[in-house]
């Protein structure tokens, strides 16, 4: 007699899906709030929230009202933010990013005191402290054509991302984290650090930044967007992959502690080869624009916003994340409690 065999494999694979329980019992990537970095935007002034329209549920905030807001995402679960400031003046050499009593530097001391188990973290750029919006100084072209935007002075701007690194690190900041695409801006930034006694302060390179178009809601948010020309010359052309490798490896050797990959979602592919790449804690940041995207569709009804947002967050870290900066941090631990 003829036995007829059954399809065993589609059986066996679908025996460890049939119920919640078991799902979870066997899932590969799990997400947790710890592994989120929430990114904020403090201003000057009190009680001022004001809310950024390209990012529904973001907000521009005074210090006390950061500090109120953090207590909330302590409750939550996260455990680190990180600090983007929009000064109330700027002059060609972004002097209030390394300023003493610069916006960032006074939200740091504030958060310290408050909350003195929290991480925080700093961005470390001059975009948002600059009249010209770019990254960096810019130097001047005898040839009468004006500045373009390739005329950002890398090593000059070296300096002042050092000393940007320091006030902050001074202020109590427990990570710095340079995003200006300068080359050499680790080391500089690791020796200011060391030299003035802020060897214990980690440093989180933005190594593979890509010129993306995902950034408009946050040039919108911190008011940063470049005046003239972009930012091509500096940040890398979305293309290349293996660029992004020799990013990582000279911000290592220069010694960074986290690298990055940013944005996370249309380079997930250069997420997983860094992943193989490196032992590092590598980070990805989710940017505004993705943030945007989804929220638009939700407020349209066309997603179901939290399995959305947390499918996307978990592909992140599928690829291999082991921090996630995304404005989604606060939502997506509220409904991973609830889950």
């Amino acid at each position: 007699m003829q036995v007829t065999q059954r399809p065993e494999r589609a059986v066996r694979l679908r025996r460890l899906r049939r119920t919640d329980a078991i799902r979870e019992l066997v899932r590969e990537t799990r997400l947790h709030p710890h592994q989120f970095v929430y990114p904020m935007f403090v201003r000057g002034g009190r009680r001022v929230r004001e809310p950024i329209p390209s990012m529904p549920g973001q907000f521009r905030l005074s210090v006390d009202e950061l500090v109120s807001d953090v207590g909330a995402i302590r409750g939550l679960g996260i455990d680190a933010v990180l600090l983007f400031g929009l000064p109330d003046a700027k002059d060609p050499a972004g002097s209030e990013a390394y300023a003493d009593d610069g916006i960032v530097q006074q939200a740091v001391r504030t958060l310290r005191a408050a909350h003195p188990d929290l991480i925080v973290m700093t961005d470390v750029c001059l975009c948002e402290y600059t009249t010209h919006g770019h990254c960096g100084v810019l130097r001047p072209v005898s040839n009468g054509t004006g500045v373009r935007d390739d005329d950002v002075d890398n090593d000059a701007t070296l300096e002042l991302l050092a000393r940007t690194a320091v006030s902050q690190a001074v202020a109590g900041a427990d990570v710095v984290a340079p995003s200006a695409m300068m080359d050499g801006q680790v080391a500089a930034i690791r020796r200011a650090l060391d030299e003035t006694g802020c060897q214990h302060v980690a440093i989180m390179s933005y190594s593979a930044k890509y010129a993306s178009a995902f950034y408009g809601p946050f040039r919108e948010a911190a008011g940063s967007a470049p005046q003239f020309g972009d930012r091509r010359g500096y940040q890398m052309d979305p293309p290349n992959a293996r660029e992004a490798e020799r990013e990582v490896a000279v911000d290592l050797a220069e010694g960074a502690d986290i690298v990055m990959v940013k944005p996370a979602l249309p380079f997930l592919d250069v997420l997983s080869r860094i992943r193989r790449m490196v032992t590092a804690p590598l980070a990805a940041y989710n940017v505004s624009g993705e943030y945007a995207m989804v929220k638009a569709a939700a407020e349209h009804g066309w997603l179901d916003e939290p399995r959305a947002v947390l499918e996307v967050l978990t592909a992140i870290a599928r690829a291999g994340a082991d921090l996630i900066i995304t404005y989604h941090a606060k939502e997506a631990a509220a409904w991973l409690r609830r889950r």
